[in-house]
């Protein structure tokens, strides 16, 4: 093994799960932490051989092989180390470099880099305590951090001045500037990470080899990153996994959230499995990553629109991951609010409701093919098809594939096709707009087809054909536009109302539980018949 690059091995471990190699070859049950099933080296009946995904590694109580995934395919297929490897890297993806030993200087270097970025998160965090730092330290205070929470995730400030250039005077300059620590300037080196809050960056192993920092006076961005560096890859790095790794198992789940304090705050207040991707968009790296702990991952985000895009992102980049076990799910936060402002406002009920209620992915991507498309016209329904089919098609399991396909035509015949088994029906269903506003909607959906992009998700809710020909009317883009925010308004203020009237029974009839919702919904037909008189008016 000593002959190839200790980093490609690591690779391929990071991306290839032991769960997935040795299922290839023994079927395999979860019990507990671990896998089991009949063991291939010897004759047995009852499984007596483990698989450890966490820890990468299997183990036979009958007959005592032990190894990772290199020793199970050097001794399942018979072939030596170089050929294992050969295998694995073409599962894994990736190509197999030539035999190259770790010169004693690379070894060297990056253990020294591993000693800055410790020692540095040393002096960040007591730089935090002092008078230097009081202002950072009140603001991480102010946000909810206990003193223990803070030692815990070895949180830390960064001076204005060049700290840590002249801290670390003794060390070479080039092992600075490689850890992403400091750069070089016209006058020597200065520091890269100036009046921040410091958050380190731990390596699976818990290893620090990188730094966030969190702007203090509100300037943008609010956070900024070590660039990738030898020992750092932001597309490969989930923060906070090197503390979520237990309880990822104890869970049966990991937890996706979109920022470093999120996930430090639903780590300490109950949900010790979240993690967050870093400074960059999720990526298969991250996925592979989690999957490798447990293919049970529940994403939440912002309920805005960044958050749904950020959602249905995520949802096609862990389609290829999916396996038969696999309970991939979907929260959304409300209300411009993240998962800390939840915690600290609304505490750890509130936010465990809205883990609890997450969406499972057969049905998010169900309501991604209903809400992105206008699936009442026939363009629209093929559009979402083959939105359907195209991400279908990344799954790797076939029996998997096979069930949602099965699972989608049976939805797209109950709902997109009822017209095939009404054909007999003399009763018509009462349309959901009179005529005036169906022949006007349809004026625009044909006029101005970027109102569908806006509005799609409210005109796929009228039971409106808008492949009908469209009335001949003379309506602006702004006008357009006003027009189906008020009717969307109008919708809205109905459904209000009748919430309004059932509210008000169930006080009538004792139940002191509808008083405050009342309250919250009179106040909302309030706001809301504002809104309309405003744009009436404009």
């Amino acid at each position: 093994m000593a002959d190839f690059n200790r980093n490609f091995t690591d690779e391929i471990r990071e991306r290839l799960s032991i769960v997935d190699v040795v299922s290839r070859r023994v079927p395999l049950t979860k019990k507990g932490q671990n896998y089991w099933g009949c063991c291939p080296f010897h004759n047995e009946k009852t499984p007596s051989f483990s698989v450890n995904e966490d820890k990468g590694f299997f183990h036979c109580f009958g007959c005592g092989k032990h190894g990772d995934i290199f020793s199970f395919v050097m001794e399942t297929d018979h072939i030596d180390f170089v050929a294992a490897m050969q295998e694995l890297a073409n599962m894994a993806g990736i190509k197999l470099p030539e035999k190259n030993p770790r010169p004693a200087d690379v070894v060297s270097r990056e253990k020294s880099l591993f000693q800055i970025c410790d020692a540095a998160a040393n002096e960040y965090h007591e730089k935090l305590f002092s008078d230097e730092g009081a202002h950072a330290l009140e603001y991480v205070r102010g946000r909810g951090f206990s003193d223990d929470m803070i030692k815990k995730y070895r949180i830390g400030y960064a001076p204005k001045k060049n700290f840590i250039a002249n801290k670390f005077v003794n060390e070479k300059q080039e092992n600075l500037i490689a850890t992403g620590l400091c750069r070089r300037g016209d006058y020597g080196l200065y520091d890269f990470f100036r009046d921040k809050l410091m958050f380190p960056i731990f390596n699976p192993r818990g290893q620090i080899v990188a730094f966030s920092g969190r702007s203090l006076d509100g300037s943008e961005p609010k956070y900024i990153n070590t660039s990738d560096t030898e020992i750092f890859h932001k597309r490969k790095t989930v923060f906070g996994f090197n503390f979520a790794r237990d309880a990822i198992y104890r869970n049966n789940r990991s937890i996706v959230v979109e920022g470093q304090i999120d996930a430090i705050k639903m780590q300490v207040n109950g949900f010790g499995e979240t993690v967050a991707p870093l400074g960059t968009a999720l990526t298969e790296d991250h996925i592979a990553l989690l999957c490798k702990s447990n293919r049970n991952i529940t994403f939440c985000f912002d309920g805005d629109n960044a958050g749904q895009k950020a959602a249905a992102r995520a949802c096609g980049i862990v389609m290829p991951f999916l396996r038969d076990n696999s309970d991939v799910k979907f929260a959304f936060v409300s209300g411009g609010k993240d998962p800390d402002e939840i915690l600290r406002n609304s505490g750890t009920d509130a936010m465990r409701k809205i883990i609890d209620d997450a969406v499972p992915l057969v049905d998010f991507l169900w309501n991604l093919a209903n809400t992105n498309f206008v699936i009442s016209t026939p363009g629209g329904r093929v559009q979402a098809e083959k939105f359907l089919k195209n991400e279908l098609e990344k799954i790797t399991d076939n029996d998997l594939k096979s069930e949602m396909i099965k699972e989608y035509e049976k939805r797209k015949f109950e709902n997109w096709r009822k017209w095939k088994r009404d054909n007999n029906i003399v009763n018509i269903k009462i349309p959901d707009v009179d005529a005036v506003t169906k022949n006007t909607l349809v004026y625009i959906v044909n006029t101005y087809p970027e109102m569908v992009e806006r509005h799609g998700d409210f005109l796929a809710t009228l039971n409106i054909d808008f492949g009908g020909a469209a009335a001949e009317l003379d309506l602006s883009l702004n006008d357009s536009e006003k027009y189906i925010v008020s009717l969307k308004l109008q919708r809205y203020m109905q459904r209000l109302n009748i919430q309004n009237k059932e509210l008000t029974a169930r006080l009538l009839s004792g139940d002191e539980t509808a008083r405050e919702e009342l309250s919250k919904n009179s106040a909302e037909i309030m706001r809301t018949q504002e809104k309309l008189e405003q744009l009436i008016s404009l």
